[in-house]
């Protein structure tokens, strides 16, 4: 009897900034401080490296800018981000994953939700719905993307993908989902989900995690975020 491979498990990335005051969420500043700000950050990595802890994966990595800290949870491995754009450091995160676990899936998402849910990748991710499906991707509100996964991650498709897409804007999910249609992948498409890019945002995050560190450390603000909101 011919035996029977296994699919491979996937492996998770997330993109982050070490959160060093001045560096991350400059949008939130005001209402708050660069250090506030940098507490909020931190506290979204957190969660969201806890919640993707609970997805099973074969290997997990935080493509870093700046050093990892104590947010840090144990079975996650850094690798440095690349120079150049958030197109370019997306597309060299899907090298990493090539270079790393190169028959195993790839999944990518950004240090902005701290309200994510792990069965809402569990299920998607696993080997028996994977079957027919070559991508998948994750809109946010904003117009932009929380989620990039291949099934057969390399840097070049990553490239031919990502390099050139206009970042941070409201049409930036519509073209990534376009080039995906384009290069023939078939696409399956992850829940709407809010980044954690300005103050309503954060309250938005906050208000669907309650029992989370992000929530924890806004409740932490909220006097100082009233006093200058």
């Amino acid at each position: 009897m011919r035996a029977v491979l296994a699919a491979p498990p996937p492996t998770l990335l997330v993109i982050a900034k070490a959160p060093v005051p001045g560096r991350v969420k400059t949008r939130l500043t005001p209402p708050w401080t660069p250090e506030q700000a940098a507490a909020l950050a931190g506290a979204a990595l957190a969660d969201t490296l806890h919640t993707l802890s609970a997805v099973p994966a074969g290997r997990r990595l935080v493509v870093l800018d700046g050093p990892p800290g104590d947010w840090l949870p144990p079975g996650w491995e850094v690798v440095p981000q690349c120079d150049g754009g958030l197109d370019a450091r997306l597309a060299d995160a899907f090298a990493h994953a090539e270079r790393l676990a190169p028959d195993a899936p790839a999944l990518l998402v950004g240090m902005d939700t701290p309200h994510l849910r792990a069965e809402t990748l569990s299920a998607p991710l696993s080997a028996v719905a994977r079957t027919g499906v070559d991508a998948w991707y994750g809109p946010a509100t904003d117009g932009g993307f929380w989620a990039l996964g291949l099934t057969h991650p390399t840097g070049r498709l990553a490239r031919q993908l990502l390099l050139g897409v206009p970042m941070s804007t409201g049409g930036t999910g519509h073209v990534l989902l376009e080039r995906l249609t384009t290069a023939g992948l078939t696409v399956r498409h992850l829940p709407p989900m809010t980044d954690v890019d300005t103050h309503r945002d954060v309250r938005t995050a906050a208000a669907e995690a309650p029992d989370g560190r992000f929530a924890a450390c806004l409740r932490s603000l909220a006097p100082a975020q009233e006093a200058t909101g």
